[in-house]
């Protein structure tokens, strides 16, 4: 026999880089983000404070009568000031490889906005210039007013745009400013999925590359049932919040907590509008919120569904220790629960309600609702049979269990007999 070749002691392995997980995959492009508009804002002041400048000693210059009067030291400050535009726009092609769409859109709204502002404050001016009778002699400020706030009204334009892009909406012909949700739309989770437990299993295969929001009202829900008086509702009320925080620990998953409120609405509800006005996608084991999650035009992943799309059917014969609870719709029948609530009807089970048995699936039955589980009660092994040799009086009174048998067979047959039963050869339509 060929030995698998033993495993390396944990010294001799050295140190290992830590694996990228998407969360610091996403702070990396987060920050990088943030350092590029932070690039670009101080880009835009320093080029407002430059042209802002030059505009001013252009227009005071420009209105020299002599040559003369353009000074040495203006030609100076103009070249400064081209230079220092021309290193500032470089520097910023520089410093931002990662140019974004929006950005150059919003610099494009921000200055067609600043300019039509500027066109309509320089008419008013206008008119209380004329009104005044200043225009003759003090045209020279009038001009000089009005690119001024020409200058102000672009500058504050493109940096209401640019600092707003992700909040607010623009709607023009082919161009929209929306909240931007980059890569995966995130997965918003249903208080069903978590008490399910299936959803962790998931992250622990890495295969969720999408960001995992779980809203507060969603806890909140979680907690009133942790806090029941009932035990079924305090237990799957506990096992969400225990995967909850299994989840949290998950390198693999990219988990955030929403400081979202349910305010007078139910937890269904505001999940719907949550994930209608932010685009997510919602992740529950609930049939009647995917549906109208669907009527709302909301995409929503039911864990029922995928299971149903990727099971085996190899559960039946597994053995399963169940507590019996209640009566199941036949008399003999009983029900029990699992850790994930899934229910499980038991054969001949109602004669144990309250008690904890060994039972052995039969049958599965897998819907978009959940799934039904039909078991009955295991047999006891053979080493834990105890018989007991009946004594001789007991011996003497009782029958065999062929006669106890056939007794019983006679009675049902003698019960379930008509007691008038039709008369042979008759004409039931006489």
């Amino acid at each position: 026999m060929i030995e698998p070749p033993a495993d390396k002691p944990a010294d001799d392995r050295g140190p290992q880089a830590p694996l990228p997980t998407a969360a610091s995959r996403r702070n990396r492009l987060a920050a990088a983000d943030s350092r590029s508009q932070r690039i670009l804002m101080l880009v835009l002041r320093s080029i407002f404070v430059v042209v802002l400048i030059s505009v001013v000693v252009l227009t005071i210059a420009s209105n020299r009568t002599s040559a003369l009067d353009f000074g040495f030291s203006t030609v100076i400050g103009l070249m400064v000031a081209a230079v220092a535009l021309g290193l500032i726009i470089i520097t910023v092609d520089a410093l931002t490889p990662n140019k974004r769409l929006a950005w150059v859109v919003g610099i494009f709204v921000g200055i067609m906005l600043g300019l039509v502002g500027a066109v309509a404050v320089g008419s008013v001016i206008d008119l209380v210039a004329g009104a005044w009778d200043l225009k003759e002699s003090s045209s020279v400020y009038l001009g000089l007013a009005k690119v001024t706030i020409g200058i102000v009204l672009v500058y504050l334009s493109v940096s209401v745009v640019l600092t707003t892009r992700d909040d607010f909406r623009l709607v023009i012909p082919y161009v929209e400013f929306a909240r931007q949700v980059r890569g995966a739309r995130p997965l918003l989770l249903d208080t069903s999925v978590l008490i399910d437990g299936r959803f962790e299993d998931l992250g622990r295969t890495g295969i969720i590359d999408a960001p995992v929001l779980v809203a507060q009202f969603v806890i909140d829900e979680l907690q009133k049932l942790a806090d029941s008086e009932d035990a079924t509702k305090r237990q799957r009320g506990r096992r969400g919040l225990d995967v909850l925080q299994r989840l949290q620990a998950n390198p693999w998953v990219d988990l955030e907590i929403e400081d979202l409120r349910a305010e007078g609405r139910s937890v269904d509800r505001a999940l719907v509008e949550v994930a209608k006005a932010e685009r997510f996608r919602i992740v529950t084991t609930d049939s009647g919120l995917e549906r109208v999650a669907q009527i709302n035009g909301v995409a929503c992943l039911n864990l029922n569904t995928v299971s149903t799309a990727m099971r085996t059917g190899q559960v039946t014969g597994e053995q399963l220790r169940i507590a019996i609870v209640k009566r199941g719709e036949n008399p003999h029948q009983g029900v029990g629960f699992l850790e994930d609530g899934t229910m499980v009807v038991i054969d001949h089970g109602a004669g144990k309600i309250g008690l904890t048995v060994e039972t052995v699936v039969t049958n599965t039955v897998q819907t978009s609702a959940g799934r039904l589980i039909f078991a009955r009660l295991a047999e006891p092994a053979s080493d834990d049979v105890t018989q007991v040799a009946p004594s001789e009086a007991e011996a003497e009174s009782s029958e065999p269990p062929a006669a106890d048998a056939r007794i019983s067979t006679m009675a049902r047959a003698a019960t379930t007999q008509p007691r008038t039963p039709p008369r042979p050869g008759r004409n039931p339509r006489r």
